[in-house]
């Protein structure tokens, strides 16, 4: 049986968004802040990088989420949205 979406509320899209992308800053920052350390160039960033990358990449992915949810409501008025499959 196919389904359309037509909407989807940007609000809680960038929620989900943002914690998940929150979580891969998580996992990706200690890796960043390791990879800078070996670096023989002093570099400006300390040890705060590490609490900033995953607050940066939550923020970032929740706005940019709203952003195309938004889109998508905009051009799924015209188009009709998209179609799933569901069983």
């Amino acid at each position: 049986m196919k389904q359309r979406i037509r909407r989807v509320d940007p609000m809680q899209a960038a929620k989900v968004t943002g914690i998940l992308y929150g979580i891969v800053g998580l996992i990706i920052a200690p890796l960043l802040y390791f990879a800078q350390q070996m670096n023989p160039t002093p570099s400006p960033f300390g040890p705060g990088f590490i609490i900033a990358i995953p607050v940066l990449y939550a923020v970032c992915g929740a706005i940019i989420t709203a952003i195309s949810a938004a889109l998508y409501n905009l051009v799924a008025g015209w188009v009709g949205g998209v179609e799933v499959e569901l069983e």
